[in-house]
């Protein structure tokens, strides 16, 4: 593929013995997973959703063309995707865990807390992971209190100066 893609789900194992894969989905978008949608796997592959049941987290999902347990068994480990192009657009003040990635964090301040690693999704609200040169690790929660600014085109985002979140480790 051509363009970039985004991870949208796993499938971990086979589920019953009408084709149905067990996906641990990694997609914010509640239509991802509808009947008639599409995913790729990493080969390349398009694989278009016959039925989809399930939530919070995991699905069981039958593609077309996998109608028993022997066909849905040879998808397991498989990684599914979609193109950048696909995603739909997010509300304002909000990101795709891709827009964020690599992007440097500082305090009001001017404390560099490194580069984003990994956006974890929590219940609440995610949390962003910063990484300094170090390996020090900031998690920030993604929350208004905290976030002052994000700049996509600059790859920078401004957070406030919050003790024990944000201030050097008390060695003392």
């Amino acid at each position: 593929m051509d363009e970039p893609t985004v991870v949208v789900g796993i499938a971990t194992k086979a589920h019953g013995i009408r084709g149905e894969v067990a996906i641990q989905t990694r997609s914010d978008n509640p239509d991802r997973w509808s009947v008639g949608a599409v995913v790729i796997d990493e080969d390349g592959t398009e694989f278009t959703i016959a039925t989809a049941r399930g939530g919070g987290g995991r699905l069981f999902v039958r593609f077309d063309g996998v109608e028993d347990r022997n066909a849905a068994e040879t998808l397991r480990g498989r990684t599914f995707v979609v193109p950048l192009s696909w995603l739909p657009p997010l509300p304002e003040g909000e990101y795709w865990p891709h827009q964020l990635q690599g992007a440097n964090v500082v305090t009001e301040s001017g404390r560099d807390l490194g580069r984003i690693d990994d956006v974890v999704a929590n219940p609440a609200n995610d949390l962003w992971v910063a990484v300094d040169d170090g390996g020090h690790e900031t998690f920030v929660p993604a929350i208004a209190d905290v976030v002052v600014q994000v700049d996509l085109a600059a790859h920078r985002i401004v957070v406030r100066d919050v003790p024990g979140l944000t201030g050097p480790d008390d060695e003392g």
